[in-house]
Parts: C-alpha cells; sequence; structure tokens
C-alpha cells in the first residue's frame, strides 16, 4: 500500500494486517483488546464523574459560607445587645433555609451513587 504525502511516497505495508488468517498485528484477541478498553474508558468515565460530583460539592458548600458571611458582615444592626441579638435572629431565619438548601445539595454530591 502506498499512501501520498506532499512530496515523497511511504510504503505502508509492513503495518497491514490482514484480516483472514493473519492474526492481530498487537497480539492476543482482539475482542479481549476491545474489551479492555472498554472497561477502562468505563472506569475513567466513572473516575471524572466523581471528580465532577466532589467539585459541585465543595463549590456549592463554598457559597452557602460566603453567602452567608456576606450577608451577616452586610447588616448593620445597631440598639442594645437584646436588639442587635434578635436582628441578628431575624437574619438567621431568612439566611438558615437557603444555606440548608445548599448544604443538603452539597452533601448529595459528596455521597457516591450506587
Amino acid at each position: 500500500m502506498i499512501v501520498a504525502e506532499p512530496t515523497r511516497f511511504v510504503r505502508l505495508d509492513r503495518y497491514a494486517c490482514p484480516v483472514e488468517g493473519g492474526g492481530f498485528p498487537f497480539g492476543g484477541d482482539p475482542e479481549d483488546l476491545l474489551r479492555g478498553l472498554r472497561e477502562f474508558a468505563e472506569q475513567q468515565a466513572e473516575t471524572v464523574q466523581e471528580a465532577q460530583r466532589e467539585q459541585f460539592a465543595t463549590l456549592t458548600l463554598n457559597t452557602a459560607v460566603e453567602l452567608t458571611s456576606a450577608a451577616l458582615e452586610g447588616m448593620d444592626v445597631q440598639g442594645s445587645p437584646d436588639e442587635q441579638a434578635i436582628a441578628l435572629r431575624d437574619a438567621m431565619r431568612v439566611l438558615f433555609p437557603e444555606a440548608v438548601a445548599l448544604v443538603s445539595a452539597a452533601r448529595k454530591g459528596f455521597m457516591r451513587e450506587t
């Protein structure tokens, strides 16, 4: 077999693999090789999915912490200590459910699907 390159010709006969009776050029059974490659690809896909789940969970937790922190820092509480405590508790009544929702989503991301 001859393959044309821009300025020269290269012979590829030594790489040819006859289908009938010639065997597989890499040794072994081609079905075993394909099966092994398929298993390897599946393992790699699982590893990537697990890493993505962990990254999502970490980012979600960080978001919950940063949003809660930013909201509390942005408050301008004034008055007596009791009035300040009431204002912070009121803010947490709004913030806490949102933070719990984010943490719950993160927890699901950390849990491995079985």
